[in-house]
């Protein structure tokens, strides 16, 4: 059977965070590669990782998709020397984008929580429907699909508005700059500790309350229908 080579964690944070902020803050000076290089370096290296893991998995993911768009759009910014407010809205512009879609989710059938957490990849779905059915909770599980579903969108609401204060705050230099490369490498240190652990975070709450409530409304653990842990 065939297994999947999947890169090493601290390898892609390294190729996708790490590198590209170093390499803003450090080489963007006219004695180094200079403002443009060192900004199309500092692109490549996310985008390059991002088409090879696509060619690897053969998959396209939804997020590493608009994480592309935000590189390409942050480069684009920096290279027509646009207004640095630009780069600010871009930010707060697609986490703003995916709190629509899962909160819009709510008002259909399939909540997009089901598609990230409450799945069959992840979970034993059909077993926790067939103990809700048993127990007559399934409507009761449902609305707690939704609750899940919009404090799910709440950590984008989140990351949409500290990315726009983020980067108001950090990138004040005009674009297209030595200073313009170096506050945005700075901005791509500072988000990771201030807003995608802090999301990370507020993802496990979801899940915990998820499980809660499958252990109520179902009566089993979260080790009982997670898939892999039996």
């Amino acid at each position: 059977m065939g297994t999947v080579n999947k890169p090493s964690p601290l390898m892609e944070l390294a190729f996708t965070l790490l590198l590209p902020s170093l390499i803003l803050m450090k080489l963007s000076s006219p004695e180094q590669l200079g403002v443009v290089n060192a900004l199309l370096l500092a692109l490549a290296l996310p985008l390059g990782w991002g088409v090879m893991d696509w060619v690897r998995n053969r998959k396209l993911n939804l997020f590493a998709a608009l994480g592309l768009v935000s590189v390409l759009l942050t480069g684009g910014i920096g290279l027509l020397k646009l207004d640095t407010q630009w780069l600010a809205i871009k930010e707060a512009a697609i986490p703003a984008i995916l709190a629509l879609v899962v909160v819009g989710s709510n008002y259909t059938r399939y909540p997009l929580i089901r598609t990230v957490l409450f799945n069959q990849r992840l979970m034993q779905v059909d077993k926790v429907q067939e103990q809700l059915a048993i127990r007559g909770t399934q409507y009761e599980f449902e609305n707690r699909l939704r609750i899940a579903n919009w404090a799910f969108g709440s950590t984008f609401i989140f990351s949409a508005t500290m990315n726009y204060f983020l980067a108001t705050y950090i990138v004040t230099s005009p674009s297209g700059t030595a200073a313009f490369n170096e506050e945005l490498g700075q901005l791509t240190l500072v988000s990771y500790p201030i807003i995608a652990l802090p999301s990370m975070l507020m993802l496990l709450a979801v899940l915990y309350y998820l499980a809660r409530s499958i252990r109520s409304l179902a009566g089993l653990g979260l080790t009982e229908v997670m898939n892999g842990v039996e």
